[in-house]
């Protein structure tokens, strides 16, 4: 069985599953509702339940509900058993979502490459992190100083923050990074930032550059744009060196599987011998296939001198700036400023 649930004042509409809370219902369907924990206890979420009922799990009443407002609604725990409609308001930018210091725990790190490393950090308990696929978090430093890393993992995967940190020899917060920093230490970030995310309201086939982990923040808007059921055409070029360094070879074949429309194409630019596939700037590779950018949406991630490259040759070829979406993995003094 299946609900209708409408929020106003937005007037948007979906569904929600039998058991699904109406926040993940609202995620499924591409549809941001604020929220700070998913537990029902910060009221991050709240809203007011104009029409039908709600049901929450016997644990929360005591600690939560029976505090609030009759007709106020958690929907991070709220399970619909009618149609509804709640009234909250919903996040459409970036500038909307709050912007918190928070100090994680790192519970795991593997190697990907000989240069990248994985890491998962795990927020308080209680605490979730809201954010856009594609944005960032910046690691505070004890001296004050920032390092910023692209969030890998998609929003409704919030359990833990995945990153994927590049070493750079030298780097002293990477260096730290890959030979120092130890699971179960305690790291303090600032989050979510940058204006960096999938606009859902286009209609426009998406083409995706990535150079080195630049492949992290698009990693997180694809397994969204799945999620939610996106429906536009995806096709992702990963710009690297040679072809150690496409960590995580396998993934990009599970989302072909899953999406016929989706399509990936790795390109070196110093080939291995004996590799077949493309070869040179990953710049050129997109407009070899599409020489006229007019119709897509662009979203670039990776360092300066791709994006800036890929900017100057797709507006030639016809891509609005209004289309053209980038994140660039700037450069700090003794460590790269964003991984």
């Amino acid at each position: 069985m299946s609900f209708k649930i409408t929020v106003e004042p937005s007037g948007h509409e979906f569904t929600s599953k039998a058991g699904e809370t109406i926040l993940d219902a609202a995620e499924r369907q591409g549809v941001v509702l604020p929220y700070g924990c998913r537990n029902g206890l910060c009221g991050s979420c709240a809203g007011n339940l104009l029409s039908g009922e709600v049901h929450y799990p016997d644990e929360l009443i005591a600690a939560s509900i029976e505090a609030r407002p009759d007709k106020n609604c958690l929907p991070c725990q709220a399970v619909a058993v009618s149609d509804l409609t709640v009234q909250i308001h919903e996040v459409e930018t970036e500038k909307e979502i709050e912007v918190r210091s928070l100090s994680c725990e790192v519970i795991r790190a593997e190697t990907l490459a000989h240069d990248v490393m994985r890491i998962y950090l795990k927020l308080p308990e209680e605490q979730r992190l809201q954010f856009l696929a594609g944005q960032y978090l910046d690691f505070i430093l004890p001296d004050g100083r920032r390092r910023a890393f692209s969030i890998a993992n998609a929003p409704h995967d919030d359990e833990h923050i995945e990153l994927h940190v590049r070493h750079v020899p030298g780097g002293e917060f990477t260096d730290y990074v890959f030979n120092d920093m130890k699971v179960g230490s305690q790291q303090r970030i600032q989050a979510p930032m940058g204006g960096f995310y999938l606009r859902e309201n286009s209609d426009r086939p998406l083409i995706m550059m990535a150079g080195g982990t630049g492949f992290a923040p698009l990693k997180s808007i694809i397994e969204h744009a799945f999620h939610v059921g996106v429906d536009r055409p995806i096709h992702l070029y990963w710009g690297v060196r040679s072809e150690r360094d496409l960590y995580l070879p396998g993934l990009p074949a599970v989302w072909m599987d899953h999406r016929g429309d989706f399509k990936y194409t790795p390109v070196l630019s110093e080939p291995d011998e004996g590799w077949r596939g493309r070869k040179g700037f990953v710049h050129d590779a997109v407009l070899q296939d599409y020489p006229d950018m007019s119709p897509y949406d662009l979203y670039m991630s990776g360092p300066p001198v791709m994006v800036y490259a890929g900017k100057t040759a797709f507006s030639a070829a016809g891509l609005s700036e209004d289309h053209m979406y980038s994140d660039v993995f700037e450069w700090a003094k003794d460590s790269p400023a964003k991984g």
